[in-house]
């Protein structure tokens, strides 16, 4: 089941970001969306057939993601997930990999190497995740949307995809670590809330920056943003432990390399 939930990250890593690079083609051919007018924008987007077909993939890849993070480690699975910007880049591309700059092209590689040091890294790995505390978590997700709002408001010198995409990454970054919460059951269904919140707000923001930037900027900060808080946060809310001797340090490289990934292709842009 352990080796499941991370392949099955894999598999929504790749759908989720290929849906980012459609959602960006269809959103910049519609009007220009702004939450002054919720109803209206929402309304474009439900009316857009390439947009409405780019977010049922989006939602078939979310699906999985939640099933892997019920029966894998929170931090594995957003390090495996991290390495679906790769996709994005390729799709952003059309395929043509040569055309990609040669940053964009290390950082796939350097997606791909983190991939391989995971898996050496995780033979005879065990579960290590643990029930976080309440207060923790709301001070977490709390802190979250402060960052969020900042992003959005408080960064005048970030060109306006970069804003929308680390506030929408942080966004979602509180919908992850709630579908983890609500995998425990119990009180922790209530994490509901915070899920659906993160998710909406967080698709919001996506389309804006999509309308305002390439996909690479937008959905490439927002990727690194969604993997990068949960990763810390499961060894600071989950308790999670890395493998003690070579493969700690193995696993902290790879966890190491696929941020780098992300940073490279998301900050192509700034």
């Amino acid at each position: 089941m352990f080796w499941l939930g991370l392949g099955l990250a894999l598999i929504s890593a790749i759908a989720v970001n290929w849906a980012y690079a459609l959602e960006h083609d269809a959103a910049a051919q519609l009007p220009p969306l702004t939450f002054a007018r919720p109803l209206e924008s929402a309304r474009s987007l439900l009316e857009s057939p390439p947009w409405l077909r780019a977010f049922a993939l989006e939602t078939a890849g979310w699906i999985l993601f939640v099933v892997a993070l019920a029966i894998s480690a929170i931090s594995l699975v957003q390090a495996v997930s991290a390495a679906g910007i790769a996709v994005l880049a390729l799709v952003g591309a059309r395929g043509r990999i040569h055309t990609i700059p040669r940053r964009q092209q290390a950082a796939v590689a350097v997606a791909m190497v983190g991939l391989v040091l995971l898996g050496l890294s995780l033979r005879g790995a065990h579960q290590t995740d643990s029930v976080p505390s309440l207060v923790g978590v709301v001070t977490w997700f709390g802190a979250c949307g402060a960052a969020a709002f900042v992003a959005l408001r408080g960064l005048p010198s970030w060109v306006p995809s970069a804003r929308f995409g680390l506030a929408g990454g942080l966004l979602f970054a509180v919908g992850d670590m709630s579908a983890k919460l609500v995998g425990y059951g119990g009180t922790w269904l209530l994490a509901a809330l915070p899920l659906i919140t993160g998710y909406a707000l967080g698709t919001s923001l996506l389309q804006g920056g999509y309308q305002r930037g390439g996909a690479l900027t937008t959905a490439g900060i927002a990727t690194l943003t969604t993997n990068a808080v949960p990763i810390v946060a499961g060894f600071v809310l989950f308790d999670e432990r890395l493998p003690h001797g070579a493969s700690g340090g193995l696993q902290l490289a790879a966890f190491c390399s696929l941020v780098v990934s992300a940073t490279l292709l998301g900050r192509r842009s700034l």
